[in-house]
C-alpha cells in the first residue's frame, strides 16, 4: 500500500498535482453549534455586545477557508472561486453552517469547505464567550464534494 502525503523514505510531503486535469470541484461541509437559551436569544435578536455574530461568524469562515493551506501542512494554496457559508438558526439552541467552495483546479477543496465551518463556529464561540461558555460545536463533517476523478462522494 502507498500513501500520497509519504514519500519513500516515510517522509511526509505535499502530493504533486501537476498531472491532473483541472475540472470545476466543489466541496459542501456542515457544523453545528449548540448554545444556551440565552446565547441563541441574544444572536436571534442582534444584541450580543461584540456585534452581529451571524455576519462576523459568516465572514470569518470565508476567511478561513482562503487561509486553508496556512493552516493544514500539506494543502495546496488554492485560487478559490467561491465561497458561501450559511449560518441557520433551529429552535431552540442550534445553528447549523453550511458551507460551499468552489474552484476550477486539479485538486479538490474539501478541506477548504471545512476549515470554513470550523473557523465559523469558532469566531462564533469568540463573539458569544461573554454570555456563556457552555457553547458546543459539533458534528463538522464533509457533506459531498464533486469533480476530480473520485467525481462524487
Amino acid at each position: 500500500m502507498s500513501f500520497s502525503h509519504i514519500n519513500r523514505l516515510g517522509k511526509a510531503i505535499m502530493v504533486n498535482v501537476v498531472g491532473k486535469s483541472p475540472t470545476v470541484r466543489t466541496a459542501r461541509a456542515y457544523g453545528e453549534i449548540i448554545v444556551p437559551r440565552t446565547v441563541f436569544n441574544s444572536v436571534i435578536e442582534n444584541t450580543v455586545v461584540k456585534g452581529d455574530v451571524i455576519s462576523v461568524s459568516r465572514l470569518a469562515g470565508i476567511m478561513g477557508a482562503k487561509k486553508t493551506s496556512d493552516l493544514i501542512p500539506l494543502c495546496h494554496p488554492l485560487n478559490i472561486e467561491g465561497i458561501s457559508v450559511d449560518i441557520v438558526p433551529v429552535e431552540p439552541d442550534t445553528f447549523k453552517i453550511y458551507s460551499e467552495v468552489c474552484i476550477y483546479s486539479n485538486t479538490g477543496v474539501e478541506m477548504e469547505a471545512l476549515t470554513a465551518v470550523n473557523i465559523t463556529g469558532l469566531a462564533f464561540y469568540d463573539m458569544c464567550k461573554a454570555i456563556s461558555k457552555d457553547i458546543v460545536i459539533n458534528n463538522i463533517r464533509l457533506l459531498d464534494k464533486t469533480g476530480g476523478k473520485s467525481h462524487q462522494i
